[in-house]
């Protein structure tokens, strides 16, 4: 174990990549940090003893899954809170939204009593839960965001300054102080410098704000990377090194993970695993569904159900985003096309699925997408697709994701939510990320790239995957038992590792 500060907190691992003063003094933080670059330690902090750890126990509560586990301590993990960031579920992104509530609910059914904090865009402190599930959801909100409004206390710059003087009157100061544990999932792929400094250093904020409280610090499973930039790449290697654990959640994001760990590589602290969303579960609409789609889900004309993701980045984005992302294919060509001919030659009902539910105006919302690409149909097409309306949460999206016969999805999570209910599902990828999750469920060759391949040739290749349908779904049915097993068995390790006792040997 690494050694851990007081109040004040302290760089582990010797402190900064740029080294340590002995005793009482002054330690530079490491480059391109977002904090400022001096802080205080003391020696003690620096050279704290080894120590030793309390073990899982078995969970003997009726109220929690039987292969989940409770620490040992006070029996339901009242006396443990838990911090969780980079999975705001006020982004209106479903996939994100995934991410938080299967945190949340994998810590719930562990620690039934802890104190769970989760931090979004918000203001105040706030008690909330997924879908009026009040028992297995239940959790504090508190905003925390990069802003220019220092005085604001959601700001990091405040959120800092109190956590370093007792907390104050600053709630997320407090939280933090108090953290047992801070879990950090960068909303899944955005630990990178792909979307500009700026974003970079909003999603390093929390964890350098953890480790210098000294706190655990779990990177739960995510993607690391791309890196652009030597310095940013050096300040996520740091991060990495001084994380408690850090989790990849497929195997090619692991070999990412292995890369910025280099010669310091722990197979204790850098693990491989699978995202958390796989462990979502299931929610039925019940009312929020219009009565098209109700009637389409009951199969009353027998006809095949396919739903389609379309990305509002990409789909919105245009010529724009097809430079950024470096589509050879045209994107809104293969969605309509793609649509069209389920309809006339698979004689299949389309119900258009959104993920991202930006309000209209931005240019990420997929809903805008949804209702454009309907009104570029013909009208003999559009009589047998239906829009479904951006009201779902994640784990309602998951449950009609399920209702479909084939499923094809751009925004990742979207296709999680297929691939882990065994619904045949072909993925539209414009990065690495998805090829991983996509190999891990046997299914790496239902992953089309639109990089590579030329409109036409992305159109045929979603083709054959629907026409393949069957056959994938007898392969999901062997494999995503396993990946489900996964899940459940690494929140066990995260949640042992969030709350590991210390006691001096």
């Amino acid at each position: 174990m690494r050694g851990r500060g007081g109040a004040c907190g302290v760089w582990r691992h010797g402190a900064s990549p740029l080294g340590r003063a002995p005793g009482l003094g002054i330690v530079p933080a490491p480059s391109g940090s977002s904090f400022p670059t001096l802080i205080i330690v003391s020696q003690n902090q620096l050279h704290a003893p080894r120590k030793a750890t309390v073990r899982l126990k078995e969970s003997t509560s009726s109220a929690r899954p039987s292969s989940s586990s409770v620490v040992a301590g006070d029996g339901e993990g009242g006396s443990f809170a838990f911090c969780l960031f980079g999975a705001a579920p006020d982004t209106r992104n479903l996939g994100v939204s995934a991410l938080c509530e299967s945190a949340v609910r994998g810590l719930r059914s562990r620690f039934p009593r802890a104190r769970i904090t989760v931090f979004d865009h918000g203001r105040g402190m706030r008690p909330a839960a997924f879908d009026g599930d009040e028992a297995a959801t239940s959790h504090w909100r508190c905003g925390a965001y990069l802003t220019r409004r220092v005085h604001r206390p959601e700001s990091f710059a405040a959120i800092e300054f109190w956590s370093r003087i007792g907390g104050g009157r600053n709630p997320a100061a407090r939280a933090l102080r108090q953290a047992t544990a801070v879990l950090d999932v960068s909303g899944g792929d955005s630990f990178t410098d792909l979307y500009g400094l700026r974003r970079f250093r909003s999603i390093c904020r929390p964890k350098e704000l953890a480790l210098r409280l000294g706190k655990k610090l779990i990177l739960l499973p995510q993607t690391y990377g791309p890196f652009f930039q030597e310095e940013t790449r050096r300040q996520a290697a740091w991060i990495i090194e001084q994380a408690d654990q850090a989790w990849a959640r497929d195997p090619r994001s692991y070999e990412l993970l292995r890369e910025l760990a280099g010669g310091r590589l722990d197979p204790d602290r850098h693990k491989l695993g699978v995202d958390i969303a796989f462990a979502l579960p299931l929610r039925q609409p019940h009312q929020l569904l219009p009565d098209q789609v109700l009637t389409a889900l009951e199969r009353r004309d027998n006809r095949p159900l396919a739903g389609v993701n379309i990305s509002g980045l990409i789909y919105n984005g245009g010529a724009e985003a097809k430079a950024q992302y470096r589509f050879r294919a045209e994107y809104a060509s293969v969605v309509h096309r793609l649509v069209a001919r389920l309809v006339e030659q698979a004689d299949a009902t389309v119900i258009l699925i959104p993920h991202v539910l930006a309000r209209p105006g931005l240019i990420e919302s997929d809903q805008v997408a949804n209702e454009s690409a309907f009104r570029a149909l013909d009208r003999s097409v559009r009589r047998r697709v239906l829009v479904c309306p951006p009201v779902l949460s994640a784990s309602q999206s998951k449950w009609l994701i399920s209702q479909m016969d084939w499923f094809c999805g751009t925004r990742m999570h979207s296709t999680i939510a297929g691939l882990s209910t065994t619904t045949p599902t072909a993925g539209v990828a414009y990065s690495v990320k998805a090829q991983g999750v996509f190999e891990r469920c046997g299914a790496g060759e239902a992953l089309v790239d639109p990089r590579s391949l030329d409109t036409e040739q992305t159109l045929e290749a979603l083709w054959a995957l629907w026409e393949r349908r069957e056959t994938m779904r007898q392969t999901l049915q062997r494999t995503i038992p396993e990946v489900l097993r996964a899940a459940e068995t690494q929140m066990d390790a995260i949640a042992a590792a969030a709350v590991e006792r210390e006691r001096t040997q």
